[in-house]
């Protein structure tokens, strides 16, 4: 089988890795129904690898590179030896950490980030993520807290609150009937926990679990509400980058699997109770 060739847009990227995320499992099980490709598909949101065809990118040949490809959206699986995807949808990976850490990063990097954003996080806020211990969670108290935000914690087991304590949260707890209401400017909810007491009049709640629905209205008491959906971003994955370098993120990998093992990351995946990310290796 020849090459694929890159579009104009595009630059040729062989995989070196790639990560394992809900969304590839809810695919492989069918349960995203009529928003999945038609089959045969290729799963696979994220990458990271060696630009073997840079096109008109502007990047050269042999340099590392990491991206996320919306493959609901465009069929465009990364759980392949090359994927040609757009420049636009990729960065140069963080030179301090390996590409097979920098594989794992893009979606829940770039889904942290995103909400973060939206959610308007600076200097001073004070911002709950509700759970706060999982892939995205534990990214957005970290990105938060270089922000100069304070932020709390709510986590789901008690092993948990020493975990996102480590990655900046200045408070966690497993029990929300104990966060104050209105104690936060600002609420990432990554699961559906819908804490909305705790958000302050006027400030901002952003939920990214689209599995549980949209977020109760608030707009009696001014707050702003939104369920976010991650987009493919080469500049956001840049900022991701630079933060790596910085020492201001820590990428967690749980387990890596050469990709012939699929079966078995999927199968680690459903245990549940996951420290980071799972690699998959080509």
């Amino acid at each position: 089988m020849s090459e694929p060739k890159p579009a104009g847009d595009e630059v040729l990227v062989r995989v070196i890795a790639s990560g394992l995320n809900p969304v590839d499992d809810k695919t492989r099980e069918g349960a995203i129904g009529e928003g999945a490709p038609p089959l045969p598909m290729t799963l696979g949101w994220e990458l990271a690898g060696i630009v073997i065809d840079a096109g008109t990118s502007g990047l050269t040949t042999g340099e590392r590179v990491f991206g996320m490809s919306h493959q609901l959206a465009t069929g465009r699986g990364s759980w392949a030896d090359l994927v040609a995807i757009p420049a636009a949808s990729i960065a140069r990976a963080p030179s301090s950490a390996s590409l097979v850490e920098a594989a794992t990063l893009p979606l829940p990097g770039l889904t942290a980030l995103q909400t973060l954003n939206w959610l308007q996080v600076g200097q001073g806020d004070k911002l709950l993520v509700a759970g706060a211990a999982g892939a995205v969670g534990g990214l957005a108290v970290q990105l938060a807290r270089a922000r100069g935000a304070q932020v709390d914690a709510l986590v789901s087991r008690q092993a948990q609150i020493e975990v996102v304590r480590e990655l900046g949260a200045d408070h966690a707890t497993t029990d929300r009937t104990t966060l104050r209401a209105g104690a936060y400017d600002a609420v990432f909810d990554t699961f559906g926990a819908f804490v909305t007491d705790a958000v302050a009049d006027g400030g901002r709640y952003a939920s990214i679990a689209t599995q549980a629905g949209p977020v109760p209205d608030l707009s009696r008491r001014g707050v702003h509400t939104t369920v976010n959906q991650v987009r493919e971003d080469g500049r956001g994955l840049a900022e991701l980058a630079a933060a790596v370098d910085g020492g201001r993120l820590r990428i967690r990998v749980d387990a890596q699997y050469p990709v012939h093992n699929a079966k078995a990351a999927h199968e680690h995946f459903q245990r549940g109770s996951l420290t980071g990310k799972i690699a998959l290796i080509f």
